[in-house]
């Protein structure tokens, strides 16, 4: 399992757009990944999940990735953080 945590530096947080464009991203991979923040989980390929978790600038989100395609996941998606979130 790969793991990773992020603070979000995005003003307005993980909103609409960012949260679409971060389940895109999730569903190319065969991993499950799983988000975690705000004592709340959520399978970052279900919109609704991801933007349910009220995530906000300065939060702290760790990220989890677990499956056949981890290492290639893990990357991506803190590369994706890095740049939009």
């Amino acid at each position: 399992m790969q793991q990773f945590s992020y603070v979000i530096t995005d003003e307005i947080g993980i909103h609409a757009r960012p949260a679409g464009m971060l389940v895109k991203v999730a569903k190319i991979f065969k991993s499950k990944i799983t988000l975690n923040g705000k004592e709340k989980t959520a399978d970052a390929t279900k919109l609704m999940a991801v933007m349910s978790m009220g995530i906000k600038c300065g939060d702290t989100v760790e990220v989890s990735v677990e499956g056949e395609d981890e290492t290639a996941a893990a990357a991506e998606l803190e590369t994706f953080f890095k740049e939009n979130l």
